[in-house]
């Protein structure tokens, strides 16, 4: 290739400008620094969210309690941050600032992250909570700057390459990791700071060369108030739009089981089925190259379908996951299972912001994700924390039966979940 740069040097100049022909400024840098912060936090999701913490819970707290912990911890972090963030969102809308308070949430999670392998396991677990805050918190103030950075028309596109880098980082973070791991796969100290370190070095450039361009005013403690009556006024707005506070509701009941499977899939696997912790990171790292090429297939039935319809199909795919998970703790069962749970996981992110998009009016878009955000949350909250509180319980009396019955709790959801979105009429 070095023999002929000209024949080469067209396809990344082309691909460039073409970065570059998405953002306000012209400047491929700008869009590319903003998505890079994609790659960064999804380090942090993936490598400490979705796989080293809960085991390290377990390390040293034991399977029962050491679960219980963890999920604890990640569910009062979660309920914390959805109690606050219609203040930090209308903190974000008014005082235009977003890069000082995008800095300040993300040097939080970066330092208690490396601290937590530094600290017994009770101090751990609270910075693992402050981290995990602080990492959902810089979300409101990372999503807000895409206007800042992208044209209006070409919003999708830019968001599109952050998800994409997003995945990007999952993958390159868990294959870092093994790195930093013991010999039997378990996490060590150097996990935490590297992790820290990679979340740090990534979200760099968007702080050096994204500009904001939000007009700058203030923010009053009068304000809090209004952004929580706001809450109720767009309560009071879904209502009067047929189906979509349905679909809002419902979207909390299949949620749930979601992101509990993405936060305790490694301890499930290392616990339940008994694989390694190297092995539970493989899977991981294999159920997201799945989740990506399924996305694909999704969107291409969602053009053909509906939302509405491939949103049921998804449904349907993790209702038949959850059961197989709770009839069968096994490997094969658990590989056939987590692969259909995986194009599942890439199906819903395609399907349900799209139905709330038919469903919701033009005019009241952005209040009606602020919305459909908040449910999600909330579904965080109480999925890992039911699962925790089952496996910690009954572990004792059911041995290992004990996630058999923590999954079918989680198919009871999934299952309401169905049937809530199957009475949502599609406009």
């Amino acid at each position: 290739m070095a023999s002929q740069p000209r024949v080469a040097a067209p396809l990344p100049v082309g691909w460039w400008r073409a970065l570059g022909a998405l953002t306000r400024s012209g400047s491929a840098v700008e869009g590319l620094s903003w998505a890079l912060y994609d790659f960064a936090n999804t380090i942090f999701s993936f490598a400490i969210v979705s796989y080293a913490m809960s085991l390290w819970a377990i390390k040293f707290l034991g399977e029962a309690d050491g679960q219980f912990a963890f999920t604890l911890a990640f569910s009062a972090s979660v309920l914390v941050n959805a109690a606050v963030s219609p203040v930090l969102g209308a903190m974000s809308d008014r005082v235009g600032q977003r890069k000082g308070f995008l800095l300040v949430f993300t040097v939080i999670c970066v330092v208690a992250t490396m601290l937590i392998g530094f600290v017994d396991i009770g101090l751990g677990l609270l910075a693992f909570a402050v981290a995990n805050f602080a990492y959902q918190a810089a979300l409101i103030y990372y999503d807000a700057l895409l206007p800042d950075v992208s044209r209006p028309e070409t919003q999708g596109r830019l968001s599109g390459i952050g998800v994409a880098l997003g995945y990007m980082g999952s993958i390159v973070s868990g294959l870092l990791f093994k790195l930093t791991t013991d010999a039997n796969g378990d996490s060590t100290v150097a996990s935490f700071l590297l992790v820290g370190s990679l979340f740090a070095l990534f979200a760099v450039p968007l702080f050096v060369r994204v500009r904001e361009r939000a007009a700058r005013g203030s923010f009053r403690a009068i304000d809090a108030v209004r952004s929580w009556a706001q809450l109720r006024e767009t309560v009071r707005h879904a209502r009067e739009t047929p189906g979509l506070l349905r679909f809002v509701v419902g979207r909390f009941f299949y949620s749930d089981p979601i992101n509990t499977a993405i936060v305790v899939m490694s301890a499930f696997a290392t616990q339940a089925v008994g694989f390694t912790p190297g092995e539970a990171l493989n899977i991981l790292l294999a159920l997201i190259v799945v989740a990506v090429i399924a996305s694909f297939g999704w969107g291409v039935l969602v053009d053909r379908l509906g939302p509405k319809r491939t949103l049921l199909l998804v449904l349907a795919s993790w209702t038949a996951g959850l059961l197989l998970l709770a009839l069968w703790l096994a490997p094969v069962p658990f590989l056939i299972a987590g692969a259909v749970l995986g194009s599942g996981l890439g199906g819903v992110a395609v399907t349900d912001r799209l139905l709330l998009i038919r469903l919701a009016p033009g005019d009241r878009l952005g209040e009606m994700f602020g919305l459909y955000g908040l449910a999600g949350k909330f579904s965080a909250v109480i999925g890992p924390l039911l699962y925790g509180l089952l496996v910690s319980n009954l572990l004792p009396i059911l041995g290992q039966s004990a996630y058999q019955v923590a999954i079918g709790s989680l198919l009871i959801l999934m299952v309401i979940g169905y049937a809530i979105v199957r009475t949502v009429p599609e406009r």
